[in-house]
């Protein structure tokens, strides 16, 4: 976090960047992967060390999104993206913005007992397209890895 170039926004940019965070966790949640990749750009970069290797790209975005679907009904689990603390952190001054916020994965499995799988931290450059924000890199860091930079 870079706390000496602090992006305040006024309130209704800041809804917008909420918005944006929470209709992401509704879209992958709820099976619509094409919709979900729709929230980044069309270049953008998904980088996690719990996934093999970088996802960039919208097609390759929405094959993501597919499999973690995919990979639910397979298990028989719900998992759901609990995103909270959003905070813009700083800026590029030419419109970007640095967000920064902490994701949980619970996962439910039909008949049992919730669980947190996973607890992270996103680091994401936003930017603005026209009326709305959309993700140009989302970079993760696992709490349950420290050290690690994605």
């Amino acid at each position: 976090m870079n706390l000496s170039t602090p992006a305040f926004l006024d309130g209704t940019r800041l809804a917008e960047i909420q918005q944006l965070y929470h209709l992401q966790s509704h879209l992958i949640d709820g099976g619509h992967a094409a919709d979900w990749a729709a929230t980044f750009t069309p270049g953008a970069t998904f980088d996690s060390p719990s996934y093999p290797a970088p996802v960039t790209g919208t097609a390759a975005l929405t094959a993501f999104a597919e499999q973690f679907t995919a990979a639910c009904r397979a298990e028989d689990v719900v998992r759901r993206h609990a995103i909270g603390t959003v905070a813009v952190t700083g800026g590029d001054g030419a419109g970007a913005l640095r967000v920064e916020s902490y994701l949980q994965i619970i996962a439910t499995p039909r008949g049992g007992t919730p669980r947190t799988e996973r607890f992270t931290t996103l680091t994401d450059r936003v930017v603005r397209d026209g009326d709305r924000w959309l993700i140009a890199t989302r970079t993760v860091r696992r709490d349950d890895r420290p050290g690690t930079d994605s």
